[in-house]
């Protein structure tokens, strides 16, 4: 189905919210009025700039304050009308959109609301113009779809329909039999659609509605059942976004075009109005990779925390440093200059790479392009939103680990699915580590691997990174939650597959200035954290300290073996406990932009320690 997007979703010029459209694969827009107004540009300069990119003007918007008021103020009312249509002949619209009145002229009568829209519809159709009515969530008399339904149907002008926006639906929907009265409605009498997303707020649904709405999948409207019922009424126009949101106000009009367009590829696959190449979840971490521009205190770093440097790539300054079935690639190249050391690239273990890599790239994930030598092992790697490269690997051991347990699950269920059978790998894929001469077939024995991997996101894109992940790479989304930081909150999400093989923190922080909320982090685990710092202190590793006060408080919650929190407080370690286990975990120092954690995590235990991080932050702010 065609896609859409109001200009209003977009931040800059008019000029610069067209082009990012288009460039995100948007087949058409909405011309908000006062970007119109806005511009240097005539109707039909903007004409010509649509044709040019390939858009078209889908939707004119908006009238406000139309219908339903005494004769004399409904004749100024279609004297500017006239004035707008004949702009959108100008401009190249055909639908321009009214929103149900909140003058307080209007009165409550649906009758003389009908016959007053059957003016304003003959003055439209004389300009060849439909127009869509809709019901504002917060409009004086006419507040629900169904009763703009109503209205119009009583009108019966074939110029005149519904649009239906879906953050004025559900911000009033109590459940789906709210929903159901969309069936009632023709197909050819909804003109438009309007899609948004918003997260669930009790607050005054004007505020909700000007500054709290966001792409669909991330926030918590069922977009995907209104969707269904739409097309169900035989709708077959535009999918449009029309998107209030202070962040995208503020943000990259292309990138926030993009996050836009995945968003509702997204929907449409939901809905089973659209198909993609089915998701291949990753099956674990392959490595992890750190740029820097001096390998020195890096390597310092990982030898206290007992890794090797176990290889050397083929052809690039990039060693890989291993401890069990963690990896580290310490990458030297002349890029690391600038940034500093920094966590640049993940490798994600795959089943299926190419599937992996296809599904990314349908839904506009950058593909990167690599420099390969001959005999290098063809990655295919993505960029996230934060610009960190997500490689799809293939190793060998866990490819067939991978292999066996999806083919088990596939015969035990029978199922076909696309999830279950992007499962089952190619076992002739190359594996990544040829590319690095000398590495040993077999690791040392350790207990260590890798637990998750934390990245904080710019402050504009953590909303599309979640949303990012979730689709591209299939990881299923915890709850968001905020943190307290010494100079003010901190967001973040967890993604992990479903067996936890997976896991990446996101978070963003109120201070976006301040270089210690973009700090990185990796998570290793291991099934002794006191015996694994006390091996770092002893090689000459530094751990981040944490105030007497926290440990304190601990034996205030907590009971504790004898000597158990003594040794906490010695080691720095952080306590959480849950309804299914336990978690333990201290810091390194940073090093450039990133850190690591040594975690014990009780097998039931599915979270982060969250409740620990405003300590974890105000330390690393007092180590600065």
């Amino acid at each position: 189905m065609h896609t859409s997007i109001a200009t209003v979703s977009l931040s800059g010029s008019l000029t610069e919210k067209l082009a990012a459209a288009a460039r995100a694969g948007f087949g058409g827009v909405e011309i908000f009025e006062n970007d119109l107004l806005a511009s240097p540009l005539a109707p039909e300069e903007v004409r010509a700039r649509c044709a040019d990119l390939g858009l078209s003007i889908d939707l004119y918007q908006p009238l406000r304050d139309i219908e339903a008021v005494p004769d004399d103020v409904f004749a100024r009312n279609l004297r500017r009308a006239r004035h707008k249509f004949a702009l959108m002949e100008r401009l190249g619209a055909d639908t321009v959109l009214v929103c149900s009145s909140v003058s307080p002229d209007a009165v409550d009568d649906d009758s003389l609301a009908a016959r007053q829209l059957v003016q304003l519809a003959n003055e439209a159709h004389e300009f060849g113009i439909r127009v869509a009515y809709e019901a504002l969530a917060w409009g004086r008399h006419v507040s629900t779809y169904d009763h703009a339904w109503r209205i119009v149907e009583a009108a019966g002008h074939p110029a005149l329909g519904v649009c239906l926006d879906s953050f004025h639906i559900l911000s009033r929907c109590s459940g789906p039999k709210d929903l159901a009265g969309i069936a009632d409605i023709p197909g050819d009498k909804i003109f438009f659609l309007q899609l948004a997303d918003a997260p669930l707020l009790v607050m005054d649904v004007l505020q909700w509605s000007r500054h709290h709405r966001c792409f669909p999948g991330q926030g918590g409207f069922d977009l995907a059942g209104l969707l269904r019922h739409v097309l169900a009424a035989g709708y077959r126009g535009p999918l449009s976004l029309e998107v209030f949101n202070d962040v995208f106000r503020q943000s990259d009009a292309g990138s926030t075009a993009v996050d836009a367009h995945r968003s509702l590829l997204l929907l449409r696959e939901a809905a089973g109005a659209g198909a993609l190449p089915p998701a291949v979840v990753p099956t674990g971490v392959a490595f992890a990779e750190l740029l820097t521009p001096d390998a020195e205190p890096v390597t310092a770093l990982l030898t206290a925390l007992g890794f090797t440097r176990a290889a050397r790539h083929r052809g690039k300054p990039v060693d890989l440093w291993q401890r069990g079935a963690a990896r580290i690639l310490v990458n030297t190249a002349a890029t690391a200059r600038r940034d500093g050391t920094r966590l640049a690239a993940i490798g994600l273990e795959s089943p299926d790479p190419a599937g992996a890599a296809r599904r990314a790239e349908a839904l506009l994930a950058p593909v990167l392009p690599r420099r390969r030598g001959p005999e290098d092992a063809p990655l295919d790697a993505v960029a996230a939103p934060d610009g960190t490269e997500l490689f799809f690997c293939a190793t060998a051991t866990a490819t067939a680990t991978a292999t066996a347990t999806a083919t088990a699950a596939f015969a035990a269920t029978a199922s076909t699915s696309a999830t279950a059978s992007a499962a089952v790998a190619d076992p002739e894929l190359p594996d990544w580590r040829a590319d690095f001469a000398g590495l040993p077939d077999t690791p040392a024995p350790s207990d260590t691997r890798i637990d998750h991997l934390a990245l904080t996101q710019p402050w504009h894109h953590f909303d599309e990174a979640t949303l990012f992940h979730r689709s591209v790479l299939g990881l299923t989304a915890q709850d968001s939650v905020d943190l307290a930081d010494p100079y003010g909150l901190l967001r973040s999400r967890a993604v992990a597959d479903a067996d936890g093989n997976v896991r990446i923190a996101l978070s963003v922080g109120a201070a976006p200035s301040d270089d210690t909320v973009h700090a990185q982090h990796i998570a290793l685990a291991t099934d002794d954290v006191v015996a694994a710092a006390r091996r770092f202190r002893e090689a000459g590793g530094r751990l981040l300290p944490v105030p007497a006060n926290y440990h304190d408080d601990l034996a205030a919650r907590y009971e504790f073996a004898d000597g158990e929190l003594e040794t906490y407080r010695e080691l720095g370690i952080l306590y959480d406990r849950d309804a299914h286990g336990a978690f333990r975990h201290c810091y390194t120092e940073t090093v450039g932009r990133v850190f690591f954690e040594l975690v014990q995590r009780d097998p039931g235990y599915q979270g982060y320690g969250a409740v620990n991080a405003p300590v974890r932050l105000a330390a690393q702010h007092g180590r600065r």
